[in-house]
């Protein structure tokens, strides 16, 4: 989630309910028009980072290595336009969680390679909070690089929701991101529950 995701509710309540509801990671997606930086990105951040602290859930950045090294966050996400997954890793360290978004076996085999500790995989569905989304790929390519290393966790993003997630986690994911499916649920908390539920109607534990 990003400053402007929540729409007109306070992004920290949104994020407070998230950490009561029982979201398991956090990323800090700060992207688009209106979007923070300088002084007032830093600020936001250290609150999402103070709540996530309070809850025990690790705090992930999106894209700002700069940021993410700055206030010691627990990881950072890049995506294939950053700078190298290798080159990023050295910078963070080896006690830092290392995400990078993939969209082929050949991907994911790089970012392996070069010390990712999860791939993200989308758009699986259609999605309106990235302008830039390609198309929709399904879980056909999950299922491909699930195939080649199944070792690798997986996070699919794209579009998610309570009632298409549990194909995901039936295509072999460890987790699933998502923005809106939160962002603009009536009740979080019944939303995450919701979304915990369709991880067993899925196959998962």
């Amino acid at each position: 989630m990003g400053s402007q995701s929540s729409g007109a509710r306070d992004p920290f309540q949104v994020l407070e309910e998230a950490l009561k509801g029982g979201i398991s990671h956090f990323q800090l997606r700060e992207k688009g028009v209106g979007a923070l930086t300088g002084s007032a990105l830093l600020e936001f951040a250290l609150r999402c980072q103070q709540l996530c602290g309070e809850y025990g859930v690790p705090f992930i950045i999106n894209d700002q290595v700069e940021l993410a090294c700055r206030i010691g966050a627990d990881g950072i996400h890049i995506g294939q336009d950053d700078a190298a997954a290798s080159q990023v890793r050295q910078r963070i360290g080896e006690d830092k969680i290392l995400g990078v978004s993939v969209h082929s076996v050949q991907e994911a085999e790089i970012a392996s390679k070069d010390g990712a500790d999860y791939v993200g995989m989308g758009p699986i569905f259609g999605t309106m909070s990235k302008a830039d989304a390609k198309k929709p790929a399904g879980v056909k390519k999950i299922l491909a690089v699930k195939n080649e290393f199944p070792e690798l966790p997986i996070v699919g993003i794209g579009g998610i929701n309570s009632e298409n997630a549990a194909q995901v986690w039936r295509a072999g994911v460890s987790g699933i991101a998502v923005i809106s499916a939160i962002t603009k649920a009536e009740s979080v908390a019944e939303r995450i529950s919701a979304l915990k539920a369709s991880h067993k109607e899925g196959g998962g534990e």
